[in-house]
């Protein structure tokens, strides 16, 4: 796990990442002399499948959270100062 905080609003995060690599698919395929057309359609493509995937992940994860009980308060520690 990631010792960063989650993002405060994940789905929008996760759809702005897979824009900005759809758009990297793009412009690869510019700047390489491919097939413009085919790199709209393939990064179109990446974009609804890991968007998708990722939000359906998020959802899980949420549903899992809410479904969890709570953490069992934190034990006090002996008199020596160790638990």
């Amino acid at each position: 796990m990631s010792d960063l905080p989650p993002p405060r609003q994940p789905y929008r995060a996760t759809a702005v990442l897979y824009a900005i690599l759809s758009a990297l698919i793009v412009l690869v395929a510019a700047l390489t002399g491919g097939s413009t057309l085919r790199a709209v359609v393939a990064a179109a493509l990446f974009f609804v499948l890991a968007t998708g995937w990722s939000w359906l992940r998020l959802r899980q994860r949420e549903r899992r959270a809410a479904a969890a009980p709570p953490p069992p308060p934190p034990s006090k520690p002996h008199r020596n100062g160790r638990p």
